[in-house]
């Protein structure tokens, strides 16, 4: 192992575990990105793994990136099975709530994550304009789809904590997004209620975020900022109404292209 080598995973590894207490890190760290990925990225699995529907119409893609990460959770149950077909068979209830209750084009956010820390793209072409630097406007943050991407972690947040696999993994996908778009994760990690009124992603993972910036800026090598100016958004929200509803998205009638 070269030194380089030696001390970026000695970042991932310190970064990482100052979100989990470092469960479970090295099984994470060691999974392989897919062919075809940067080495930087964590493993994700594309859209044909998980058998996606084809969309009712492409998505938007933007020459330019987001400059926030929205942090969701799916409001669903908080299941045992950590699987990869139970991350597969999630990422296809999602996008059917999607499609075929709320009437869009195709699954609302651009990434998902499972339980078991499994990371799935979601909306189509999204693993492309990441790779590019540019952006696909997803339907997850109602009046704000156009700057920001947007991470949907499986489970219901309110008074459980997610899986230690779920956090390791969204903490290297935040620190693989933050590079890729230069974005400072001090800024740009936020709730979805930052946005709008809505009880997502959740207590329990909302009051975690700022630990899952400095632990993304560990990965970075960056500073932590003396004073984090940004709402502490953690007042009575409105909680999901069913399955996979987690606040303001898009609304109803509204079609994304």
């Amino acid at each position: 192992m070269s030194n380089d080598t030696g001390i970026g995973r000695r970042r991932l590894l310190a970064g990482a575990a100052t979100l989990t207490g470092g469960a479970l890190l090295a099984p994470a760290l060691a999974r392989p990105a897919l062919a075809g990925q940067p080495r930087s990225a964590p493993r994700v699995h594309p859209r044909l793994d998980w058998q996606a529907r084809a969309p009712k119409a492409a998505a938007t893609v933007l020459p330019t990136g987001p400059d926030h990460i929205v942090v969701h959770h799916t409001a669903s149950e908080n299941a045992t099975d950590y699987s990869l077909e139970h991350a597969y068979e999630l990422s296809r209830s999602i996008q059917k709530a999607h499609m075929d209750d709320n009437g869009w084009d195709d699954i609302g956010e651009q990434l998902t994550i499972s339980r078991g820390g499994h990371l799935m793209e979601g909306r189509n072409l999204s693993l492309d304009a990441i790779a590019n630097r540019q952006h696909v406007v997803g339907a997850h943050t109602l009046g704000h789809n156009s700057h920001t991407i947007g991470i949907e972690n499986e489970g219901t947040y309110m008074t459980e904590t997610p899986t230690p696999r779920l956090l390791v993994q969204l903490t290297l996908t935040c620190a693989w997004l933050c590079r890729t778009y230069d974005l400072n994760p001090h800024d740009a990690i936020v709730g979805h209620r930052d946005y709008n009124n809505t009880a997502c992603p959740g207590d329990r993972l909302y009051a975690l975020l700022p630990k899952l910036r400095t632990a993304v800026a560990a990965i970075l090598s960056l500073p932590r900022p003396e004073h984090e100016n940004r709402p502490h958004n953690d007042g009575p929200r409105p909680g999901p109404k069913r399955r996979f509803d987690h606040g303001p998205a898009l609304e109803r009638s509204s079609r994304i292209r």
